[in-house]
Order: structure tokens, then sequence, then C-alpha cells
């Protein structure tokens, strides 16, 4: 008689996890290209009001930044289950400004930003791709979490209580 094996759940959700981290990449990718377009067209005002965007990106729309509102994102804060607050937004997306500030100024700005910014962008996608619970380093520093925008984001704002007392929204 043959014995069937049981099957192996996180085999099976290690698909749909990579594309999630995948496509959270991509939000980024377009958040910093927008950032890149205006600094490379308006230098340096164009590079200033990038690194201030990006500095409130995530508090923008019930935080969703440009990019993670076309991939369908949003970033919430897991205090208490709101959407990120600007603060928020500025202490996760340091490992982006804070390198991209020093691009102001010429020459040893540009070196000291590409030392910066290597590092610290290896960080975010080996902490995106490997840890366990798909948190960047941003969301780590500012305690936030990204999550997909459907139905239970509504209840995840309204709610004033405790963040897990929220009921389930019923599927349509």
């Amino acid at each position: 008689m043959a014995t069937i094996n049981p099957m192996n759940r996180k085999l099976l959700l290690t698909g749909p996890i990579y594309r999630a981290r995948r496509s959270r990449l991509i939000a980024k990718s377009i958040d910093i290209g927008l950032v890149t377009l205006g600094a490379v067209f308006y230098y340096p005002m164009g590079l200033i009001l990038g690194v201030i965007y990006l500095c409130v990106a995530d508090s923008l729309y019930d935080g969703q930044s440009i990019g993670k509102r076309f991939m369908g994102f949003g970033v919430v804060s897991l205090i208490d289950g709101s959407p990120c607050s600007a603060w928020q937004s500025f202490i996760r997306n340091l490992p982006f400004t804070l390198p991209l500030g020093f691009l102001v100024f010429p020459f040893w700005g540009w070196f000291i930003a590409g030392v910066f910014a290597l590092p610290l962008a290896a960080m975010e996608v080996y902490f995106l791709f490997r840890g366990d619970t798909a948190h960047r380093l941003g969301d780590i520093m500012a305690d936030t979490t990204v999550i997909a925008n459907d139905g239970t984001r509504l209840d995840l704002r309204k709610s004033k209580g405790s963040w897990f007392d929220t009921p389930p929204v019923p599927l349509q």
C-alpha cells in the first residue's frame, strides 16, 4: 500500500510571496524613478523636491505612494493599524532619502551618496527577500508593514479598538 505524503504548505506559498515581494520592489522603483526624472531634468531643485516627496510619499493617499497606488499596496502602522503617518513615512524612507540628499552637492556629495546608497539598497533588498516577514529595513525602523489594497484595509482604518479585534470582511 502506498503512502501519500502530506502537502508542503510553505512550498505552496513561495510563488505568491515571491511575486508580492517583487511587486513591492517595482513599486519602490516607480517612486525612485519619478525622483530620478525630476533630478535629471530639473537639477538641483527637482532632486530636492524628489527627496521631499520620498520623505512623505507613504503617507499620501491614505498610506500609498504613487508606486504603491499603481501596484495596489498600502502602508499601515503596526501600532494601531492606521495608514502610515508622515513621521513614519519619513523614518521608513530614510535608507533612500539619506543618500539622495547628498546628491545635491557636486562631486563629494555624489561620492558620499554612492558609498551610502549601495549598502543601504543591498540591505533593503536582503531584508525584503530573505526575511520571513518580508519587512524591509525601513519597515522595521518605522514599525510599519505593507498590505494589499483590498476590503480589509477599510476595516483596519476605521477600527478604533485593538487592531486584532476587527471582524472578518465577507467575500464579495
